[in-house]
């Protein structure tokens, strides 16, 4: 539409440019669109995939936990709720129903109670002992006056210390000589040939990375530790706040944002620009003749696709069965009159004041007023479908919407 407007509207040639003609009208239009675009896709791909648009199992798993949590506020505001997990009072036991027993083992001083040997009956919970085995304390305590450090075998059937000593023993020389560390599961077998070099020298580059990556932490921590009180502060509640940042940012990230981010990156770097289009160059006739091959062929398949979902043929047959009239109906009035009718209402006089009388050089150009005016008062977006076939959401609707605003609106 803009390359057809650049061709047949007079007055559209811009007095700042010598020698402004139609091509040139239509190059700018056409940037123009294309700088909109890329911020209506950073919106639909952030905001919209991953807020508005999600998938039913993530809204309803949320909506799950929000439930629960003002569910135990009311709770706890009414005195009624409990996180710990007490019948009649914080002292009955975990192993509800396991009778037990105030009389301490022979020879021993034990001040909570222990399982009860009597009592235990055959069916119920295995009552766990408090104590998996005896300490140095309980040998003594025990009152061998001999001074050996022998430890017996209670009546509880307590297991002896020296057979967990040897147990421990043996796990020492099966794992990897230190008693804090499990057996490695990268020390299978490996068949000799390329894939036992391959598996060295990804270890050496695991070795090499966690040993760079170690110095640079210590020197790090020794030059924040140097830092005085106050700068530490401040430096602390700054990296945190940016380490969310990153985080929130890299949770939302999808191949269409990581696509805007690499041709930012390719549109800010001269070097790159060089690089991917100077004519004759193995990228530019490779890389770039393929995406500018691929780019020609999105817009005939667009409009496949939009003919797709106006004829309601991508729409299966379980939505149709379950929609609700009167809510699509709802949300149906709702966008259109938010995207059709109010853009064109508020913007539109907005637009014309701000072209008139504010003085900034892009608004002196005639297409840039038309673009933004085209926009103010263009249908949805066809990436809205696509979003919610994806995570298979309002699809009855969102097809609806298109129908609307491409014929009737």
């Amino acid at each position: 539409m803009v390359m057809s407007l650049s061709k047949t509207l007079k007055g559209l040639h811009w007095d700042k440019i010598p020698g402004d003609n139609d091509g040139e009208v239509a190059a700018r239009g056409i940037l123009y669109l294309l700088i909109f675009q890329q911020l209506g896709q950073l919106v639909r791909w952030s905001w919209g995939y991953n807020v508005l648009l999600k998938k039913k199992s993530e809204y309803t798993e949320a909506e799950l936990g929000e439930e629960e949590e003002q569910s135990q506020e009311a709770q706890l505001e009414r005195g009624d709720y409990s996180e710990s997990s007490t019948v009649n009072g914080e002292n009955e036991p975990l192993l509800i129903g396991v009778p037990y027993s105030d009389d301490p083992l022979p020879g021993k001083t034990i001040s909570s109670g222990t399982p009860s040997d009597t009592e235990f009956e055959s069916g119920s919970s295995t009552p766990i002992p408090r104590k998996p085995y005896l300490s140095d304390s309980d040998v003594i305590s025990n009152g061998h006056a001999n001074g050996s450090q022998e430890a017996i075998l209670d009546p509880a059937g307590y297991p002896d210390p020296d057979s967990i000593a040897n147990q421990h023993q043996t796990f020492r020389q099966e794992s990897t000589n230190h008693i804090n560390t499990f057996p490695s599961i990268e020390d299978e077998y490996v068949p000799p040939g390329p894939k036992r070099w391959l598996r060295r020298l990804s270890r050496s580059f695991k070795s090499a990375w966690t040993f760079v990556s170690t110095r640079v932490t210590c020197a790090a921590s020794r030059i924040f530790n140097a830092l005085p009180n106050p700068l530490q502060f401040v430096l602390r509640k700054v990296g945190f706040g940016l380490f969310k940042v990153f985080q929130a940012v890299w949770a939302n990230m999808n191949p269409p944002l990581w696509a805007m981010l690499v041709a930012l990156i390719v549109a800010s770097v001269p070097k790159l620009q060089e690089v991917f289009f100077t004519p004759g160059s193995f990228i530019e006739n490779s890389v770039t003749r393929a995406v500018k091959q691929s780019g020609g062929v999105a817009v005939p398949l667009i409009l496949v696709v939009l003919g797709a979902n106006l004829a309601r043929n991508t729409l299966p047959q379980d939505e149709l069965s379950n929609k609700d009239p009167k809510v699509e109906k709802k949300l149906l009035i709702a966008s259109l009159v938010s995207r059709m009718l109010l853009p064109t209402i508020i913007m539109t006089p907005i637009l014309a004041v701000i072209a008139k009388f504010v003085p900034v050089s892009i608004l002196d150009d005639p297409i840039f007023v038309i673009v933004c005016f085209l926009l103010v008062g263009a249908p949805s977006a066809l990436q809205l479908a696509q979003i919610c076939q994806i995570n298979n959401v309002f699809m009855v609707a969102m097809s609806n919407l298109l129908f609307q605003s491409y014929v009737i609106w």
